[in-house]
């Protein structure tokens, strides 16, 4: 499948939850099999439209969490408390349940498994979701491509698909983590303890003329600091790719 779908050319898609399993207190991954499914590259996201009894609608964005796969996906959510769609779709969710997905959605923030160079990957708590799909599609394809992910959380607690991760990097030397906690670190934390700052990309970002392309995902303010750090490095900015989220009613 190449670049993205076109919004009027797609339908909404039943889609069966076949799975849920908890990342972090206020994080799950939903398994979804979706018969009609039309594939789509790491990166991208769907719509999700959910519909009351009394009609009611409400629709919002969520980021593929997973590699390609035939007719399955998988989403993960951060439950916000005053949100309207998250908390029914992390807590009243149960296998068997469907809901309404319109997607793949996004053709610009996308895995290419033909990069030259280094990729570098920074995401800010859930803003890692497109970007672990990145991970595990190379992962799948035994790419080499030589990946680097900087991770923002909170805690280490609020590190989402930190298991997986550990396994991933630990069987692969191609693939480096860096972590950087904001709020507090465990006893013997070795990782940064600081929000992303200009300082801390010239620590680990790779060089200029290496990075093949830069990922950024995550808060409006986060994703704003971390590109234009990157470009005051010396990015080319047509190589600083973006994705954003900020308040929308979760």
């Amino acid at each position: 499948m190449e670049g993205a779908a076109v919004l009027g050319r797609l339908n909404w898609l039943e889609a069966e939850v076949v799975e849920i399993r908890p990342e972090t207190s206020q994080t799950k991954t939903i398994g979804f099999e979706v018969p009609g499914w039309p594939g789509h590259r790491a990166g991208q996201h769907v719509d999700v439209r959910l519909t009351a009894e009394d009609g009611y609608q409400a629709e919002r964005t969520y980021s593929i969490a997973s590699a390609v796969d035939d007719s399955r996906i998988e989403l993960t959510v951060e439950r916000l408390d005053d949100g309207e769609v998250s908390p029914y779709l992390t807590d009243e969710l149960r296998p068997g349940d469907t809901i309404e997905l319109r997607g793949p959605v996004g053709g610009y923030f996308v895995w290419d498994p033909h990069a030259q160079g280094t990729v570098f990957l920074v995401g800010g708590g859930s803003g890692v979701v497109p970007l672990m799909a990145m991970a595990r599609q190379r992962a799948a394809e035994g790419s080499k491509i030589p990946t680097r992910l900087l991770y923002s959380a909170r805690t280490w607690d609020d590190v989402i698909y930190r298991d997986e991760l550990t396994r991933l990097a630990a069987g692969d030397a191609g693939l480096d983590l860096v972590y950087t906690l904001t709020r507090a670190q465990p006893p013997g934390w070795e990782g940064y303890g600081r929000r992303v700052d200009l300082e801390l990309l010239a620590e680990v970002a790779p060089a200029p003329a290496v990075l093949a392309v830069a990922f950024v995902c995550g808060p409006t303010p986060f994703v704003e600091a971390v590109a234009s750090g990157l470009v005051q490095l010396g990015h080319v900015p047509a190589r600083v790719k973006t994705e954003r989220f900020g308040p929308t009613g979760g």
